[in-house]
């Protein structure tokens, strides 16, 4: 359902509030740049700083703004399972193609409580899901037999898997767990290419904010089997990868779309502040190696 270049959105704030105008010109800037969906509300949307009111308004603006142009997966996640229900009930009745739902964070629940709480989140809703596994910020770890399990009980429901594990080898463990049909995208972006390789069909970006084109040709290139070129673009992109994580997310990916996005602030909300003086040198040296300024 899902492949190629999907940016991990981030959310525009102008004097502490939901900049709606500018996150609608960010939408149509990614779409005519060959993004093939878009995330609102993920961890580059910095979602635990949003209300539910706002994390619904921003779903519910991705939405209207992409007016089917491209396929919207919902942020939908949390801690608290009632609170992602409420997230996916409100995302499916506003038109979202799949919800993206991380591992349940700072509650560390055993392998048993993550097949619960997905489990009781496919049951009690028909919208798809993407499983979003990213142990580095969720202190949990969605263990391959533990997707392999959810992906057998709800064949129609759990339909892929966002992996920022890492580790590559478990893009086999889930193709020959489940199949070829089981939606594997990337979430670490210099990963990308050795991804595609294993069997991944895309990457749900933090990179294609600030290079939505370059990312699409990238993603195209790796799903025509063109190796050369995929490895150029992935060469040519490598240092903006590193860049966006320079100082803690998303502060340099917000930085970088100031440099390249008319009018873009790089507000943050706290505790996230605008990233430091090495991270900026960082982001503008490879914004110039990668020909974007």
């Amino acid at each position: 359902m899902f492949s190629g270049s999907i940016p991990a959105l981030v959310t525009p704030f102008r004097d502490g509030a939901f900049d709606e105008a500018t996150y609608r010109a960010l939408i149509d800037w990614q779409i005519d740049n060959g993004s093939s969906a878009l995330v609102p509300c993920g961890t580059t949307g910095e979602n635990s700083t949003l209300s539910n009111a706002e994390h619904h308004r921003v779903i519910e603006v991705c939405i209207e703004q992409a007016a089917g142009r491209v396929p919207v997966i919902a942020g939908c996640g949390s801690n608290d399972t009632q609170n992602a229900l409420m997230h996916m009930t409100f995302s499916k009745k506003c038109g979202a193609a799949a919800a993206l739902v991380v591992a349940p964070y700072y509650n560390r629940p055993s392998q048993e409580g993550l097949l619960a709480h997905f489990s009781y989140l496919a049951e009690k809703s028909d919208l798809p899901i993407i499983l979003y596994n990213v142990p580095a910020r969720t202190v949990t770890d969605i263990k391959p037999e533990t997707v392999v399990e959810l992906a057998r009980r709800f064949p129609n429901r759990i339909i892929g898997i966002k992996d920022a594990s890492g580790d590559l080898s478990r893009v086999t463990d889930h193709r020959k767990g489940i199949g070829a049909d089981f939606c594997q995208l990337s979430g670490d972006d210099e990963l990308a290419l050795p991804f595609s390789a294993a069997g991944g069909v895309g990457c749900i970006s933090v990179t294609a904010n600030v290079a939505p084109k370059l990312c699409a040709q990238f993603q195209a290139a790796c799903a025509a089997g063109d190796l050369t070129e995929a490895r150029r673009l992935s060469d040519l992109l490598y240092p903006l990868h590193y860049a966006m994580f320079e100082d803690a997310s998303p502060g340099p990916v917000k930085y970088a779309l100031s440099r390249v996005f008319p009018n873009f602030r790089e507000e943050l909300r706290l505790p996230l502040v605008p990233a430091n003086k090495a991270a900026r040198d960082a982001v503008d040296a490879a914004l110039v190696s990668a020909g974007l300024i």
